[in-house]
């Protein structure tokens, strides 16, 4: 057969990871046609099929698994080597791929991102947003990028400066005809836009004022796991939503929303860089993060 690269052989690992070529295809940077192909290469090429493919699931052969196991962990010690090789450079190069959810992309895409590849020309940034807390490890990724408190603990964690903050907003419209909640509690009242958290509970909205701190099971027509579609839903005037004050800002800043419960939204957890201490670090990777420190340091994104 044709000698396989190390492409071709990432593209089983990812494929066997997320058991669909569509989601593979996304975290390579490729088309699900040209991921396809090149397994159908490989396939040809190994007198064998790995996976089993329906319309609706993707799972590994009997030869796949094997191929999982035995590659698997070689692949894994060919990237390290070639990771500790790149460590050497000194001119920062390659690519970095980052994980963050969407509202913290926003926050760091023009001070930190855009920043670094002004700075740094020679290397490809590869961000990837979603609601879910990924292994970043597992799925590929240099770094991550949450909230302080999502930060898993085995992880090494870089504050991006000031605290973040909530926001209860709601339509001006609904709050002039209806009373304005001034204790957590009053929003039982009203119909609320439900948050489903990325390990898949529903979300208590959290208040604290003067020592005292609430979670609130609010009730509400609709229950969403994104914060773009729920500000869309409030902005419908579905009902009042929750969310990070920077999803909301100029919402706020305009008029469109009028906010609700602020002496009991206070700085809450901070937005944190975070990454595995147990790799090799490449010139990029040191020069990303060296940036972040500095970014930290001056207390964080604009009007964070």
């Amino acid at each position: 057969m044709k000698r396989a690269d190390l492409n071709d052989l990432d593209a089983v690992i990812a494929i066997a990871r997320r058991s669909s070529f569509r989601a593979a295809a996304l975290d390579l940077g490729m088309s699900t046609t040209a991921l396809s192909n090149a397994i159908g290469k490989l396939e040809a090429g190994l007198g064998v099929r790995l996976f089993h493919r329906t319309t609706r699931s993707v799972s590994l052969t009997d030869a796949g698994r094997v191929f999982v196991e035995q590659v698997g962990p070689a692949l894994q010690d060919v990237h390290g080597a070639l990771e500790a090789v790149r460590s050497q450079q000194t001119t920062p190069s390659g690519t970095l791929r980052i994980n963050a959810f969407a509202a913290a992309a926003r926050e760091i895409l023009s001070p930190l991102v855009l920043e670094f590849l002004r700075r740094h020309p020679q290397v490809h940034v590869d961000l990837v947003t979603e609601g879910r807390l990924v292994d970043i490890v597992e799925d590929g990724f240099d770094l991550g990028v949450r909230v302080a408190d999502l930060v898993p603990s085995d992880m090494i964690a870089i504050s991006l400066g000031r605290p973040q903050r909530y926001a209860v907003v709601g339509l001006p419209a609904y709050f002039a005809t209806h009373d304005r909640p001034r204790v957590p509690p009053d929003l039982l009242n009203h119909p609320c836009i439900r948050v489903r958290l990325p390990n898949g509970a529903l979300f208590r909205w959290q208040f604290e004022k003067d020592g005292q701190s609430a979670q609130i099971d609010v009730d509400g027509p609709i229950t969403l796991d994104e914060a773009s579609l729920a500000r869309i839903a409030v902005l419908e005037g579905v009902g009042i939503g929750f969310f990070m004050e920077s999803d909301v800002r100029a919402d706020i800043e305009a008029g469109r929303l009028v906010r609700v419960l602020e002496d009991w939204t206070p700085p809450r957890s901070q937005l944190c860089l975070y990454y595995s201490g147990r790799r090799n670090p490449s010139a990029a990777f040191r020069a990303f993060i060296g940036l972040a420190r500095e970014l930290g340091a001056k207390g964080g994104p604009p009007g964070s």
